[in-house]
C-alpha cells in the first residue's frame, strides 16, 4: 500500500522537503508507488519572494512542473483549508470552489508566512504591501500609473513603514524607480518611518554606519521613533503629528506564520510559528513536521533561531523532507542544524553589504557585495532548471 508524504507550500522549504524527500527515497531505492510525495499549493511554481521589490515583480516566478516531473514528485492544486490531525486529512479548495480531502502518512506544513498589518486607520485602503507576489505587481501597476497623474509632492513622495531588511531594500529601490516613470528631474522623496531608535535594528551596530550613509546618498530621508498613526488617499500622518503628502505607503514591518499552525494543538511563538522539535516534528503530533516560517527551529548550539528567510527556509525544508520520508522508511531522524549565518542587503542599483555571524561582521560592501548580491537573487536561490523560466 502506498504512503503518502504530503507537502503544504511551494515556497523554499516546500520545495527543499519535497526534493529532500525525493532524494532519500530514490538513495533507498524505494518507487514512487511505494512512498508517494504530493506536494499542494495555489500554483506549480516558486514565487521568488526575496526579489518582489525589484522591477518587473510578475517576472520573479519560478515554475516548478519540470522539477516535479523529473524527481516524480507529485502536484496537487489548490489552497489548504482545514488540517484534522486526529484523521491525518488535509481539505482542499480547488480555484472553482470545490474541495477534497487528501490523507497523508507524514504532512509537512511548509505553509510560508505573510505580511502583517496592524489596525492602523486607512492602512488597509490605500496602503501597499509586497510579500506576496499579487501584492508586488499591485504595487509595480500604481508606481507606473503615477506617471499619468499631475506632477505634485504626493505623486513624486514614498514613505516606507519599517525600517528592517524589506523596508530598507524597496527605500533604496524606489528613488531609481521613480526616476525612471516620472522623469529624471521630478523632485523624487523617499522615507523611512520606524519606531526604532536606528535602521536595520536586528542587524545591530557594525553595519549601521555604512547603511546609514548610504540612505545619505540616495536622499532617502528617515523618521525614527515614530509610527504611522493613519494615512489617507493623498497623506500620512505620523505618531508626533507629522503629516506627510504622499500616494504610495508601502508596510513592510512585521511578518506571520501561515494561521495553518493556529490549527494544531501545539505552542506557537508571537509571530505564530509553531516550537518544533530537534528533527522539526511538530510536539506531540508525531506525523507532522513544520518547516519554514511556520517553525521556530534552533539553528545551533548557542541558542541562535532561525528566522523567516529563504535562507534558513531552504535548509530547514531539505531537512524536513529527509526527515518525514526518513520516518516512514524505518531510517534516524537528523536534528535541524544551520549554523552558519550570513546576510547580503541590497542597497540600490550599484551598492550592497554583506555581512556573517549574528553579530552581523561586515566582510563586503559596495559594488563587489551588489555583485554578490546578484548571484544570490538571480542563481543560487532559483530551483533546478527555475532560472530559465524567470525572465532572466
Amino acid at each position: 500500500m502506498t504512503k503518502n508524504i504530503v507537502i503544504i507550500g511551494s515556497g523554499f522549504a516546500g520545495v527543499m522537503a519535497a526534493l529532500g524527500a525525493s532524494r532519500l527515497r530514490h538513495e533507498k531505492g524505494v518507487s514512487p508507488d511505494e512512498l508517494a510525495i504530493i506536494m499542494v499549493s495555489p500554483a506549480p511554481e516558486l514565487v521568488i519572494r526575496p526579489r518582489l521589490y525589484e522591477r518587473n515583480p510578475e517576472q520573479m516566478v519560478a515554475p516548478l512542473a519540470e522539477l516535479f516531473a523529473a524527481t516524480d514528485i507529485k502536484y496537487h492544486q489548490g489552497r489548504v483549508e482545514t488540517i484534522d490531525n486526529g484523521a491525518s486529512t488535509i481539505t482542499v479548495v480547488a480555484g472553482d470552489g470545490s474541495s477534497a480531502t487528501l490523507a497523508y502518512d507524514r504532512l509537512i506544513l511548509a505553509a510560508g508566512s505573510e505580511g502583517f498589518a496592524p489596525p492602523i486607520q486607512g492602512l488597509a485602503e490605500f496602503g501597499f504591501a509586497a510579500t506576496q507576489l499579487a501584492e508586488a505587481v499591485a504595487l509595480d501597476r500604481h508606481l507606473h500609473a503615477l506617471a499619468a497623474k499631475p506632477a505634485s509632492m504626493a505623486r513624486n513622495t514614498v514613505v516606507v513603514g519599517g525600517a528592517g531588511f524589506t523596508g530598507l531594500e524597496f527605500a533604496t529601490e524606489m528613488p531609481g524607480r521613480l526616476r525612471e516613470i516620472l522623469g529624471e528631474q521630478a523632485d523624487i522623496r523617499v522615507i523611512i518611518v520606524d519606531r526604532s531608535e536606528h535602521v536595520a535594528p536586528a542587524m545591530g551596530v557594525a553595519p549601521r554606519p555604512f547603511i546609514e550613509e548610504r540612505l545619505r546618498s540616495l536622499g532617502v530621508e528617515t523618521r525614527l521613533n515614530v509610527g504611522i498613526a493613519g494615512l489617507d488617499e493623498n497623506s500620512v500622518t505620523l505618531s508626533n503629528g507629522e503629516r506627510i503628502e504622499t500616494s504610495t505607503v508601502i508596510w513592510s514591518a512585521g511578518m506571520r506564520a501561515s494561521p495553518l499552525t493556529a490549527q494544531l494543538p501545539v505552542e506557537r511563538d508571537n509571530l505564530g510559528r509553531i516550537i518544533v522539535e530537534p528533527d522539526l516534528r511538530v510536539p506531540d503530533v508525531g506525523n507532522i513536521f513544520a518547516t519554514g516560517d511556520t517553525a521556530k527551529a534552533r539553528t545551533d548550539a548557542a541558542g541562535n533561531y532561525a528566522v523567516m528567510s529563504c535562507q534558513h527556509a531552504r535548509r530547514l525544508g531539505a531537512f524536513a523532507g529527509h526527515n518525514a520520508a526518513a520516518d516512514l522508511l524505518g531510517e534516524p531522524t537528523l536534528p535541524y542544524d544551520q549554523p552558519a549565518y550570513v546576510t547580503c542587503l541590497d542597497l540600490g542599483p550599484d551598492t550592497a553589504i554583506f555581512t556573517r555571524g549574528w553579530d552581523s561582521k561586515v566582510e563586503i560592501t559596495g559594488a563587489d557585495a551588489k555583485a554578490v548580491k546578484k548571484e544570490i537573487n538571480e542563481v543560487w536561490i532559483y530551483p533546478p532548471g527555475g532560472r530559465t523560466h524567470a525572465g532572466l
